[in-house]
């Protein structure tokens, strides 16, 4: 399993024409189902009168969440030629919208399959592709005079500090590359010869 992945950094808009056809894009990232379906919801809202909404995403860490809807288009013309887009490019949470108004002209199943894939691919190559790191949070406490062999063991390892809270002793909460974690806990509880705590691992 890969502690990183591909994901659109800002969303993107691109419309082209195809014989009389506009299409419509809109590349989003999105995280979750929900928010997929709020997504195009809101692209339905705002363009109530064209003739198709057609998408496709991809979901998850390991991209193993997916869905292409052709939403009316010929099956196999709309949705898989915008996921295409997607996975041409290593992409993960990131939805693509595709909204047609039709105009007039019959494209054909392999031109509206070029329409569809075209017309993604220019949102996405708009879109800033950004990787990201897959992050435990791991909550450690230790007292102040452990801080030193904390510190060199958080700067040992790819950690980024989430939390922190200092009172007599000081606890921290920091997201540990994944593929790190266990290393991590073993060094943490090394230097500090067992006096530092590990509270929990994950959320």
């Amino acid at each position: 399993m890969s502690d990183t992945y591909r994901t659109l950094a800002t969303s993107a808009r691109a419309e082209r024409t195809v014989d009389g056809s506009r299409f419509l894009v809109d590349a989003k990232p999105a995280g979750s189902r929900a928010a997929v379906q709020a997504q195009i919801e809101t692209i339905r809202e705002r363009e109530p009168s064209a003739t198709h909404h057609c998408s496709a995403y991809r979901l998850g860490q390991d991209g193993d969440d997916f869905r292409y809807d052709d939403d009316g288009e010929p099956s196999g013309t709309a949705g898989q030629p915008i996921l295409r887009q997607i996975d041409a490019r290593e992409l993960t949470n990131t939805l693509v919208v595709v909204t047609r108004y039709f105009g007039g002209t019959e494209l054909g199943t392999g031109g509206l399959a070029r329409a569809y894939g075209d017309a993604a691919a220019m949102a996405l190559d708009r879109a800033s592709i950004v990787e990201r790191v897959v992050r435990i949070p791991v909550r450690l406490r230790f007292d102040y005079d452990d801080t030193s062999p904390a510190q060199r063991v958080l700067q040992q390892f790819d950690t980024e500090v989430q939390d922190s809270e200092y009172t007599d002793v000081t606890t921290l909460t920091v997201g540990v590359r994944q593929s790190e974690v266990d290393a991590f806990v073993d060094a943490f509880t090394n230097a500090l010869s067992d006096r530092g705590d590990v509270l929990r691992v994950g959320r």
